[in-house]
């Protein structure tokens, strides 16, 4: 698979997670009560978990690390996604007027590009 390939393959699950981040934060936020940059990290987590499930048996067939391996790898490059996610959320709330969905959604494709990049050339080995 080419890079556009894969990259598009990439950009379509990590929509589906994005929007099922977004529920989550929305979850627990506003019925669980939770503070918003908990809520971030907990929600950001759990849907990037579910990408690289996704994206390691869709996007990047035939990688040759481990699954545990590159879970590991993905987790490295999620710390760097969610420091970068939690930040730019936190100044985006505290010195505009953005709700935290708000700020969320601008920060994603950012984000989701770096994602992509670091995993298609760092972490996933595909044949």
């Amino acid at each position: 698979m080419n890079l556009t390939k894969r990259f598009l393959g990439y950009s379509v699950i990590g929509v589906g997670t994005f929007l099922f981040d977004l529920y989550l934060l929305n979850i627990f936020t506003n019925k669980l009560g939770w503070y918003y940059l908990q809520a971030v990290v907990a929600s950001f987590l759990i849907a990037v978990s579910m990408n690289y499930a996704l994206s390691r048996h869709f996007v990047f067939k035939g990688t040759t690390r481990s699954v545990t391996a590159g879970y590991i790898y993905f987790l490295q490059i999620v710390l760097v996604g969610v420091l970068l996610t939690t930040g730019s959320v936190y100044i985006l709330v505290e010195f505009t007027s953005l709700e935290p969905l708000q700020a969320r959604v601008y920060t994603a494709g950012i984000v989701g590009v770096f994602n992509f990049l670091m995993n298609n050339f760092f972490n996933f080995k595909v044949k």
